[in-house]
């Protein structure tokens, strides 16, 4: 059983990342060609909650995946080792990008799900905005410390 899950794991890994990086990508074009408030006001409310659900299950899905490749490949040890290679270097960016990414996320996500529909404080706007920004950035370094892994195993 454990030889099937982790043979499909990094299938699961890849398709989830195509979609959460893919998604990011549409809505930041969205978020920055869509300029008339009314337009916003319609799209918004209807786009927003559907992606948000989606992009929450595809987070769970990545980071249950990479901790099962984590074990496959016993990137644990790797990441914990004195030292620096280029692998546990790749490694320990990644970690660290996805967990800042994490955090935006949940950030961005609970401000959306709270303001769906409903006017936003200046605050509530600039830690949305900031968080979806800092979102599509993060995706970018990760997927190239992604490719640097791969490249590596």
């Amino acid at each position: 059983m454990w030889q099937w899950i982790t043979q499909w794991a990094f299938h699961i890994h890849l398709i989830m990342a195509i979609s959460w990086i893919g998604g990011s990508v549409f809505m930041f074009v969205l978020g920055i060609t869509l300029r008339d408030k009314d337009a916003q006001q319609q799209v918004y409310p209807h786009v927003g909650p559907i992606f948000g659900w989606f992009e929450v299950v595809a987070l769970i899905a990545l980071l249950l995946t990479g901790y099962i490749m984590g074990i496959n490949y016993n990137l644990f040890s790797v990441l914990f080792q004195d030292g620096s290679t280029l692998i546990s270097h790749a490694l320990r960016m990644k970690v660290i990008l996805v967990s800042i990414l994490t955090i935006a996320t949940v950030i961005h996500f609970v401000i959306a799900y709270k303001t769906n529909g409903k006017e936003r404080t200046k605050v509530e706007q600039i830690l949305s905005r900031g968080s979806s920004m800092l979102i599509f950035f993060l995706n970018l370094f990760i997927m190239h410390y992604a490719i640097v892994l791969r490249d590596i195993l």
